[in-house]
């Protein structure tokens, strides 16, 4: 099974950055997109950030001008550049690959456990 692991995440002040990490445990055969979303509490999960395989990138509104993603297809990994923090960015952060472990494998998403950013005032 396929892990994901985010790291970078912590307490920043506002006008701040941080930079998250997200690794594969194992290459997948192929990756559709990748991608960064963010949970706060007592808020449904939402996305910040996506990466096609072509390296497209799309943005949520509240994060454009701010945030950057980016990938390494050689490491696996994507990146989140989150700069000009502010407050209303506290949540945990999830990366998300859209991928197949192998060609006899459905196209499935793979999530990693979360990492904490929070933004004081």
């Amino acid at each position: 099974q396929v892990q994901l692991v985010e790291s970078g995440g912590g307490l920043v002040q506002a006008g701040g950055s941080l930079r998250l990490s997200c690794a594969a445990s194992r290459r997948l055969f192929s990756i559709n997109a990748m991608g960064w979303y963010r949970q706060a509490p007592g808020k449904q999960r939402e996305l910040v950030a996506a990466i096609n395989t072509g390296g497209t990138a799309n943005y949520a509104d509240f994060v454009k001008g701010r945030f950057t993603i980016s990938r390494d297809s050689a490491k696996n990994t994507v990146y989140l550049q989150m700069n000009s923090l502010e407050p209303e960015d506290t949540a945990i952060y999830y990366c998300n690959y859209n991928g197949r472990q192998s060609p006899w494998n459905p196209r499935e998403d793979y999530w990693g456990q979360g990492t904490q950013v929070t933004v004081s005032s």
